[in-house]
């Protein structure tokens, strides 16, 4: 499985990726049915728990439309747009019942799951990401409803749904919006070749040089800094979930090469949406 992750997604949804979005959409929903308090703080978050579900299920129905070939407009790709967007559909929801919402997330994953498996692969409707292949689409539900799914269970209390193997399925989507979630700012003036590594699996190079940032599925040959990190440290900290600081202090990531001052630099170069 991890073979295939690591490597561009390309015709029917694979079937690890698959149950990984069905498996994930199920404990959500599991998390969600022990919930009473729909006003429940999210921390980190200004939204409550049932605005938090509330997102996730009208989300999840967003991308099954796009999976299903339908356009949804839905902001511009940057965070201000997205978060007018995100605050917009709220607002015209009503539902806060963690209940009924579960059942929808469910659901509108499955819908999803399926749209994708049964098209053959070829250029999606523009997502809030902008436009990507149906395949990655499937990566971009999983790597949401983990980080939402993560708020969820930190606002209960509950063990959340990540799993290395889950996080795996991520980086076809995450190897796609690195470019576009680049800060300009940061990477101007840097020159570097990254090789960014998950322990157990996966691997991918990032290089940045003329004020832009090119991802490859392969690491560099000779990379500038190596970065080797626990999956779901990585996740985390690729959402905004987790200090990278604070994981390095654990232990949870590590770094070595010719410039390995390089590696705290690295999650600074992209703002999560």
């Amino acid at each position: 499985m991890d073979q295939v992750a690591q490597q561009d997604v390309r015709g029917a949804l694979p079937e690890g990726l698959g149950r990984a979005i069905r498996a994930t959409a199920d404990d959500i929903a599991v998390v969600l049915g022990v919930a009473r308090d729909p006003g429940l703080a999210v921390p980190g978050s200004t939204w409550t728990l049932g605005e938090a579900a509330a997102h996730l299920a009208l989300a999840n129905a967003l991308m099954a439309d796009l999976a299903e070939g339908r356009e949804r407009p839905y902001g511009d790709g940057t965070p201000q747009s997205l978060a007018a967007a995100n605050a917009e559909s709220l607002a015209a929801f009503e539902e806060r019942r963690p209940g009924p919402l579960a059942t929808m997330i469910s659901e509108q994953a499955g819908r999803c799951a399926d749209a994708l498996h049964a098209a053959a692969d070829g250029p999606a409707p523009v997502t809030p990401l902008g436009p990507m292949n149906r395949s990655v689409l499937g990566s971009y539900l999983l790597t949401h409803m983990l980080g939402h799914g993560y708020d969820i269970a930190r606002a209960l209390g509950l063990p959340d749904m990540l799993a290395p193997d889950r996080v795996t399925w991520c980086l076809p989507f995450l190897r796609s919006a690195m470019p576009i979630v680049a800060d300009g700012a940061a990477v101007a003036g840097l020159t570097a070749r990254y090789s960014v590594r998950l322990r157990g699996g996966g691997a991918f190079g990032v290089t940045v040089g003329d004020g832009a940032v090119r991802v490859t599925a392969e690491p560099p040959a000779r990379p500038d800094c190596t970065i080797i990190v626990e999956p779901v440290a990585f996740l985390l900290i690729a959402l905004g979930r987790r200090n990278p600081w604070a994981a390095m202090a654990k232990g949870q990531v590590l770094a070595h090469g010719r410039r390995p001052w390089l590696a705290p630099r690295f999650p600074a170069l992209f703002v999560a949406p």
